[in-house]
């Protein structure tokens, strides 16, 4: 069983809020994660995003996969 580094979204309609999570790859959007890594909210001018570091590279250490938001998200903001 593989996992993923996901977004999982959160907040109303029109008013999204997403946390990071580590999930197996057959779990739903907002299914159980297996831990939160952080936040992403995309409706304040500039976006917040608050990552845990350690956790994600522990996560990819073994062998966790970031979807293509996660990675960009990743790559911005820890380098």
């Amino acid at each position: 069983m593989a996992v993923k580094l996901k977004l999982t979204r959160l907040g109303s309609k029109k008013h999204p809020f997403y946390r990071v999570v580590a999930a197996n790859d057959e779990t739903r959007r907002d299914g159980r994660p297996l831990e939160f890594l952080g936040y992403y909210n995309p409706m304040v001018n500039p976006a917040e995003v608050k990552l845990d570091a350690a956790k994600i590279k522990e996560w990819l250490g073994r062998g966790a996969e970031p979807t293509n938001t996660v990675r960009a998200l990743i790559k911005e903001h820890l380098g």
